[in-house]
């Protein structure tokens, strides 16, 4: 039984973390309904394996606390990551095409592959399109999910408003190609554009800068 129980335990503990960011063993045990002492042992053992990082954070005169986060590493467990093979083969193209022609190349690949979410998606409003978009995402390891927010007033005057979406994403399946091609990032902003066709998709948050997540604001036009 325990052996079974183990695995299931940590790959949670993961999961949690790459969706939360920097969290203390008291809340990961509130959250998994187990003992703080049974989530220690399993952090022990996941640092122990590098999957995870520790900081200490010193709050007012009581004792530190500590918060545990994904390493690199851990982030790598995560599923459909593209391989190191992937950034060499376009390190190797960029040095021989030259960067603007690696820039069209790029733009042409998220081009098709806006055409080809937008053949999966099919027909249907906003809200359904971006539902099934974000599973097509969950499919190539993105571990995204999405919500509904309140439209702003329109600017027309008449008061009325839209519902908009967001789009959060807690894995990155291509990091490591976004680390050394950063405009990767900006072209994955036009293909969710075009993608989804009549709106305006902006960025809310952004692994490449720190952040545990990269979010999504779709508006409709």
């Amino acid at each position: 039984m325990t052996t079974i129980q183990e695995p299931s335990t940590k790959q949670d503990i993961l999961h949690y973390l790459v969706k939360q960011g920097p969290t203390s063993a008291q809340a990961l045990a509130e959250h998994l309904g187990i003992s703080p002492q049974a989530v220690r042992r399993h952090l022990k053992d996941l640092e122990d394996e590098g999957l995870i990082e520790r900081e200490t954070v010193q709050a007012g005169m009581g004792r530190p606390n500590h918060l545990y986060s994904l390493s690199r590493e851990g982030r790598n467990r995560l599923p459909e990551r593209y391989n190191d093979f992937a950034v060499s083969l376009l390190n190797t193209l960029a040095q021989t095409v030259g960067p603007d022609q690696m820039g069209t190349i790029l733009r042409k690949q998220w081009e098709q592959k806006a055409q080809d979410y937008r053949k999966q998606m099919g027909l249907g409003s906003l809200a359904e399109r971006v539902a099934r978009l974000v599973e097509l995402r969950r499919l190539e390891g993105y571990m995204a999910e999405w919500h509904t927010v309140d439209g702003e007033a329109g600017g027309d005057g008449s008061g009325s408003s839209a519902p908009e979406y967001i789009i959060t994403e807690y894995n990155c399946a291509i990091s490591q190609i976004a680390e050394s091609f950063p405009s990767v990032c900006g072209h994955e902003l036009d293909m969710f554009e075009l993608a989804l066709q009549g709106c305006r998709v902006q960025r809310t948050h952004w692994q490449a800068n720190g952040e545990h997540r990269c979010g999504y604001l779709v508006q409709p036009k």
